[in-house]
């Protein structure tokens, strides 16, 4: 009997008729994407957390727990938005938002944060560790890990923390520590290097929860897996509200975990077009560390525990990178995205800070909703596709998180192009004393 979509979402995805990935982790026949390229003392500890992820991504009691966690803890199913305001405006096709953004701690994050710490309950670790870019990852995990009472250390590059300063305090109030990336660029890159480095110190207490669907298998399936409630929700949610499915689906890619997420349920819909969408940053024209356009401009490469499309410099190593959003600050992506971007199934666009931050503040202005910077990715090329698009045409985008977390950024760096005044204001701010 085929599984039911509930069934399908929590094991791996039937995607244009393979399997993905294969048992050694590998995404497509020719084995190039995927895998797990770790030092020997990792092996093992990596086929603990494959062994129990298969266990327990079938058991009933699992299956259970996390049903009524979603719906009890996160909030689900989240719902769908018609942009009617942002559409007449654009006068084009329709725009509506899968809004990840009101799930608890603010982000489709949690939707795996949840299942890691679970599984990492269930293999008996006492706490958990993970890198974070925006800090969407690490709130999240903070926060299932409190739930679990298990203990939560998150690294984040020193440029993040000064960047997106409210989810660092809350983490901290989460319980969870806080560990600066000081090297590098100090980034999203340098936090995963900080964070691997003080899990290899202790691995068989530990448990990585990795913040997106990159990294050594089982990971980039795992995420996936624990993400695609998004898409198979959608699924049905479309179809109730509008009779049919999305002529588009857009989603922003960094690491990829959000647009997996969407696109797992709709890979075998020939008829639904399916566009991640990369940040070109300050111009694709400016050169490495100017962009973070990974698939558009990277080639194969070795890094972080996977082989994946990456950037890198002229010695071989991954490059600089830049995004107005630190979630996408990465120079990989998921190995599933490589392959897709390869098999054509796919299609990647990219979006410049400015077209991002002109989208985060008209949906703002138009909608009444703040994205994160992140989901504005999706959002500034959906805006720009739909002005072109019939009016019948529907486009579905994953407003993967809340932009609470960039007010600070965004206002004091552009506010002043969009009537943000400064004077007079802070005189009036209240002051913590």
């Amino acid at each position: 009997m085929a599984p039911n979509a509930e069934e399908q979402h929590l094991q791996n995805s039937q995607a244009l008729g393979t399997t993905l990935p294969a048992a050694d982790g590998f995404f497509g026949d020719d084995k190039k994407y995927g895998g797990a390229f770790l030092p020997p003392p990792l092996v093992p500890i990596m086929a603990d957390v494959s062994v129990a992820y298969d266990k327990i991504k079938v058991d009933p009691v699992f299956l259970a727990e996390l049903s009524v966690l979603r719906k009890t803890f996160i909030g689900r199913p989240s719902p769908i938005y018609h942009c009617r305001n942002l559409s007449a405006k654009l006068g084009g096709a329709q725009i509506y938002l899968k809004r990840e953004d009101l799930n608890h701690t603010g982000s489709h994050k949690i939707n795996h944060c949840l299942g890691e710490a679970l599984l990492a309950k269930s293999m008996g670790k006492g706490k958990v560790i993970a890198e974070t870019g925006a800090g969407q990852h690490g709130v999240a995990l903070a926060s299932a890990a409190a739930m679990m009472q298990l203990k939560c250390e998150i690294h984040m590059g020193e440029v993040d923390i000064r960047k997106e300063w409210p989810n660092v305090r809350r983490m901290q109030v989460l319980g969870a520590t806080v560990v600066p990336a000081t090297h590098g660029g100090k980034s999203l890159k340098e936090a995963v290097d900080s964070a691997f480095g003080a899990y290899m110190a202790d691995p068989e207490s530990m448990f990585f929860a990795i913040g997106s669907v990159v990294g050594p298998h089982p990971f980039p399936g795992m995420v996936r897996d624990f993400q695609s409630i998004v898409g198979f929700e959608a699924r049905e949610q479309f179809k109730e509200l509008t009779g049919g499915k999305p002529d588009y689906l857009m989603a922003c890619v960094g690491g990829g975990c959000n647009s997996l997420g969407l696109f797992t349920a709709f890979l075998d819909d020939e008829d639904v077009k399916l566009v991640g969408v990369e940040p070109a940053g300050h111009g694709l024209d400016k050169g490495l560390g100017h962009h973070s356009a990974t698939l558009t401009l990277g080639k194969p490469g070795v890094i972080h525990g996977m082989s994946c499309i990456t950037l890198m410099d002229e010695a071989g190593e991954p490059a600089p990178v830049h995004s107005c959003a630190s979630g996408l600050d990465y120079p990989g992506v998921g190995p599933q995205h490589s392959w897709m971007f390869e098999s054509g199934r796919v299609d990647y666009k990219t979006a410049t800070d400015e077209e991002v931050i002109s989208a985060y503040f008209e949906l703002s202005r138009m909608e009444g909703i703040i994205p994160a910077l992140e989901s504005a990715h999706g959002l500034a090329y959906a805006m720009k596709l739909a002005a072109t698009l019939p009016k019948d045409k529907k486009v579905l985008v994953n407003m993967s998180g809340r932009g609470d977390k960039d007010l600070d950024y965004v206002c004091d760096k552009f506010g002043d192009k969009f009537g943000i005044s400064k004077e007079g204001v802070f005189a009036a701010a209240p002051k913590n004393e």
